[in-house]
């Protein structure tokens, strides 16, 4: 279904800290950001997970790639379901924080951890690809190629998940991230049945609890194959 958001109001959405530069990136206020996290997964992702036990195709314990893991609120999510996942992060601190928790809920045994960034990082064919609110901290140059090897590494049927910033988001200035308009997103997504499209553009907070205007898409999308 594709659907587009009223207009703005007041809905709090949660995404990740506010951009700085990649040295501050990697120091306090992310280890901030971390301590601020939710725990419950993402809509986008527990949408996805419906739609594919939907289909019943008895496959014993696929694979997910979770990029820009975090702390691993979807990642957990998908090991309790019974997934392989390939966690990845460029921030050292998530991944620890993410393997202790498996571990303490004996699910490590299915996770594998990966330390790298977007541009750097490499993953196997997967049946679902998720990226919680981190797509968009691909810098623009190197996007194209990212959004490439996403679709490649999806099978016949496979899923992404996630979250792209639009161009009237607070932080469209930032030169260091990437945005995109509507029509570039469904430029993006040819090649894919939707199965959730929502534009929401409105007021609300940072995990941080700092003030922003959000311009987002949430997508579920199955690859057509």
């Amino acid at each position: 279904m594709i659907r587009r958001s009223p207009s703005p109001g007041t809905t709090r959405l949660t995404g990740g800290p506010r951009p700085v530069n990649r040295l501050q990136r990697v120091g306090e206020r992310w280890v901030c950001f971390f301590d601020a996290a939710g725990a419950e997964p993402r809509e986008t992702l527990l949408l996805a997970l419906e739609r594919y036990a939907a289909e019943a195709t008895g496959e014993s314990e696929p694979l997910a790639v979770d990029l820009g893991c975090g702390t691993g609120r979807d990642s957990l999510e998908l090991l309790r379901r019974g997934w392989r996942v390939l966690a990845v992060d460029v921030h050292p601190e998530a991944l620890k924080r993410l393997r202790s928790k498996a571990a303490t809920l004996q699910l490590a045994a299915r996770l594998e951890t990966l330390h790298s960034s977007f541009e750097a990082a490499s993953w196997p064919t997967a049946r679902l690809l998720n990226s919680s609110f981190a797509l968009p901290f691909c810098p623009p140059d190197r996007f194209a190629d990212l959004w490439r090897r996403i679709v490649s590494s999806l099978e016949g049927g496979g899923r992404f998940s996630g979250q792209l910033f639009g161009d009237r988001d607070e932080w469209a200035d930032n030169r260091e991230l990437t945005f995109h308009t509507r029509t570039e997103v469904e430029a993006l997504l040819d090649g894919f049945d939707l199965e959730r499209f929502d534009e929401v553009e409105n007021e609300g907070q940072t995990a941080l609890g700092e003030a922003k205007h959000w311009h987002l898409f949430h997508i579920v999308a199955r690859r057509r194959g």
